[in-house]
């Protein structure tokens, strides 16, 4: 049996893996390339001068220790635009071995070097997985030569750390994950809701009891059989996609589910593709001698990296989206051990008026992602991220002063920074930047399918409490 196992055919995986992959880099390049400079540039909110001043090379490797300027971030991120077009076309499966290797190796260094300075705004687990797969991905090879098996088991077992980490972290955390309840909330809560996500609050509690139910089924169950033999690898492969979908389709998280699904193509063997859809590889050229010691050096390596990631998995203490070394291999991954039961939003608003008082007139900005106006409905941005939109969820959790970058993205607002209100939907002072900014927290609850109707609304808000006081561009200094 195992000399089957790892003599099955991976082409067509490894074709899907391979454009899924370079799909995923080119939307996270070009997300780097709108979003890193207000957020994490020379006069971004958390500026990258200081981090790079107190951060060494060897604790976060990235090009940007040898130079950082803004223009120069923005050739490094149409250099990864280039290159992941350069993966999604095929153009990479054209050349050698070694052309296919610096392609994706590119993609991989240019990646990490951006992640690794990005600070708040690149701290989500995400961002780990893409640089885990791209870095396996490497050794994948050219097209037009054999499947290295290996690699092929390297990111099942990725894909297990993915699932069974956020199985167990939710059965250790939450007691609402362990009484089935926790769906009650989290459509309602989740950091950035999507279209339906309104539609699958409203669904009744036994129904809810069932998403979670199948939630810890696949997690927890379903994910060990991806290491036994064909057709039921390909089946449990299958059932994590489906459990996957169903989270694309009613939330927003950036990539992480999409890229879940991919490594799951990992599970389907060429001959599960050939019955069922009668889709048959090419034909290819053995592996050469070398590449397989290339491939085994892999192998070895992620075994021993292994070691912290199953500890914490069988741990009590098990941290969530971590990763164990600089490079992001070989990480810890899960989320979501604490549901919020409450949703509050911060509002941002501004005035032209000199003096506040009871009538003055305050104008809200509108954000791309987040919950503002209770009458707009939540969009699908997913699988772009927005990423101020989700820090914005976290700070709405707590006070302002426990998130440095608050103050900074209110001082912009007041300098009408034209890069950061390129991060927002609707700027209301169009024509020449507010006097006097304020931030004020409320709670949001979904309309009922009642109160929508007779509204329009899809959101119901109370006031809670003032965020941040007015300020002026003066009480800065």
């Amino acid at each position: 049996m195992l000399q089957s196992l790892f003599h099955e055919s991976y082409w067509i995986s490894r074709f899907l893996i391979h454009r899924s992959i370079g799909l995923i880099y080119l939307i996270a390049f070009i997300n780097a390339l709108n979003q890193f400079i207000p957020l994490a540039g020379e006069r971004g909110l958390t500026p990258i001068d200081r981090f790079l001043n107190m951060v060494s090379f060897k604790r976060a490797p990235s090009i940007f220790h040898w130079h950082y300027s803004d223009s120069f971030f923005r050739l490094m991120a149409w250099t990864g635009i280039m290159g992941s077009l350069v993966a999604v076309s095929g153009l990479s499966d054209m050349g050698p071995f070694w052309f296919s290797m610096l392609i994706w190796f590119v993609l991989w260094v240019l990646y990490l070097s951006i992640v690794n300075v990005g600070q708040t705004f690149y701290g989500f687990g995400w961002e780990s997985m893409l640089l885990e797969i791209g870095f396996y991905t490497i050794f994948l090879g050219p097209m037009h030569r054999a499947t290295p098996v290996a690699v092929i088991w390297i990111i099942r077992w990725m894909l297990f750390r993915v699932e069974f980490g956020a199985g167990l972290i939710k059965m250790r955390g939450d007691q609402c994950w362990r009484d089935l309840t926790c769906l009650n909330y989290h459509h309602e809560t989740q950091p950035l809701p999507n279209p339906l996500s309104w539609y699958f609050h409203q669904v009744p509690e036994s129904l809810h009891k069932v998403e979670t139910f199948f939630n810890h089924v696949t997690q927890l169950g379903i994910i060990w059989f991806i290491f036994t033999p064909q057709p039921i690898a390909s089946i449990a492969s299958l059932l994590i996609m489906l459990s996957q979908s169903y989270l694309i389709i009613s939330g927003n998280y950036s990539w992480l589910n999409w890229m879940t699904i991919f490594l799951a193509f990992s599970g389907f063997s060429d001959d599960i593709f050939s019955n069922l859809l009668s889709i048959s590889p090419p034909a290819f050229q053995a592996i050469p001698l070398h590449y397989h010691v290339l491939v085994i050096l892999l192998l070895v390596a992620v075994i021993i990296m292994s070691i912290q990631p199953v500890k914490n998995l069988v741990s009590p203490r098990q941290m969530m989206n971590f990763s164990f070394n600089p490079v992001h291999l070989v990480n810890t991954y899960g989320a979501f051990g604490s549901v919020t039961k409450k949703r509050f939003e911060i509002i941002i608003e501004g005035t032209r008026d000199q003096n506040i008082d009871a009538s003055t007139e305050w104008k809200a900005y509108e954000f791309k992602g987040k919950p503002g106006a209770p009458d707009r409905r939540p969009p699908q941005v997913a699988p772009y991220h927005l990423r101020l939109d989700w820090q914005m969820w976290f700070a709405a959790m707590t006070t302002w002063n426990r998130h440095p970058w608050f103050p900074r993205l209110i001082r912009r607002l007041l300098e009408g920074d034209q890069q950061i209100l390129g991060l927002l939907k609707v700027n209301p002072f169009e024509e020449k930047p507010p006097t006097y900014i304020r931030a004020r927290l409320y709670r949001y609850r979904y309309t009922t399918p009642k109160e929508r109707k007779e509204t329009g609304r899809w959101w119901k808000r109370t006031f809670v409490q003032e965020y941040f006081r007015p300020h002026s561009l003066e009480a800065f200094g």
